[in-house]
């Protein structure tokens, strides 16, 4: 029996990121594994008083003790904390505050390293030391797609036999609502007889916001766009389209939305238009076929990876090309229907519960060198 330790910092964020759901999840589903090892879930001090709010894991062990105990890591303080854990797994690409004897980390993806147009200077000085640091360090690297992996080698150059690419997974949704429910819905937010195209993710250059908006303008009336997610790089040129393009009320900017509404968004929704630039994974795309919606996506990053055959794919350069696949999949009722079986499908093979198993793998790997 080892001792692991996970930093569980991103799982408290009341703005969930992808990171937030993958550090959720992932620990979630390891609490849910049978495993002889013991494991200690970590915080830094700034999350520390608010961490029951988003995670609670139950079970004990022997002697009453709780399975999955909890540690404040925070250098300098707890200084003591390597002697207490034999491999410590970072969930979001940055080093421990310590070294320890055997270390992990989730590296999601690199953009800081591969592109100057999705941050800035600074973000991407101070995010690639931490990136290129972590990789250096670690016995093992965790990526969710082999793009990354790829991207991982060729811009820090790291040695591919390091890396084990474990995709992501994805929640069924619990209530599912009825045809007639989800267009009483729609009608409530576009108006009866329009198009609901969702737009999920952080305003942002590298998530393509612009380039959604400029392809709106060139479809009908009947379709509108709700777009979900906050404010990032590049997001001023987004509003500044709004103000002064021709979409007029055909837009509704709802920033960051509850896990609750953006499961009801997704039943909602005619289609989900995701035409990213740069993703390590794209969790949105899984989540939208696992409530049956139908995909149209980038033909670029790990996108293909993810969406498999049963997403349509765009040049997210092109509006004229996202233009024409989202008429595509509105106006076609019969390849929409087969979207969304294909879609449902492609999400049932993506599991938390997986994801978590072969992470244990790595574990026992790594301590078994």
């Amino acid at each position: 029996m080892a001792t692991i330790a996970i930093d569980a910092t991103y799982v408290v964020d009341p703005k969930p990121s992808g990171v937030s759901v993958y550090s959720r999840r992932l620990i979630e589903s390891l609490a849910e594994l049978e495993s002889d090892h013991r494991f200690l879930i970590c915080y830094r001090l700034s999350r520390w008083k608010r961490r029951r709010q988003f995670l609670r894991l139950s079970g004990t062990q022997q002697g009453g003790q709780p399975a999955f105990p909890t540690r404040l890591f925070q250098d300098p303080w707890t200084f003591w904390l390597p002697r207490q854990a034999d491999l410590f797994h970072s969930l979001a690409q940055r080093p421990a505050p310590f070294r320890f004897r055997h270390e992990v980390v989730t590296i999601h993806d690199v953009f800081p390293l591969s592109s100057r147009e999705y941050s800035t200077p600074d973000f991407q000085r101070k995010f690639s030391v931490l990136l290129i640091e972590a990789a250096r360090r670690a016995a093992r690297i965790i990526t969710p797609s082999r793009h990354t992996a790829n991207e991982l080698v060729r811009h820090a150059e790291v040695d591919p036999g390091k890396i084990r690419v474990i995709p992501e997974g994805v929640d069924l949704p619990k209530q599912v609502l009825s045809p007639e429910a989800r267009l009483s819905e729609r009608a409530r937010w576009v108006g009866e007889g329009n198009e609901l195209i969702l737009v999920v993710g952080v305003i942002q250059t590298r998530k393509n916001t612009l380039g959604a908006l400029r392809a709106l303008e060139k479809l009908p009336e009947r379709c509108h766009m709700v777009v979900a997610g906050g404010e990032g790089h590049g997001s001023e040129a987004v509003w500044d389209y709004l103000r002064k393009g021709r979409l007029g009320e055909r837009v509704k900017v709802l920033g960051h939305v509850s896990r609750e509404q953006l499961e009801k968004l997704y039943q909602t929704a005619s289609m989900l238009l995701f035409p990213s630039f740069d993703e390590g994974f794209g969790l949105p795309v899984l989540e939208a076929m696992a409530h049956n919606l139908p995909v149209v996506t980038s033909q670029a990053s790990a996108l293909p990876e993810v969406g498999g055959d049963a997403a349509l794919y765009v040049d997210p350069r092109d509006a004229n090309d996202i233009a024409e696949k989202v008429a595509h999949v509105i106006d076609n009722a019969e390849l929409r229907a087969q979207m969304i079986q294909a879609g449902l499908a492609r999400a049932q093979t993506f599991s938390w519960r997986r994801a978590a198993e072969r992470t244990l793998e790595v574990y026992n790997e790594v301590l078994g060198e």
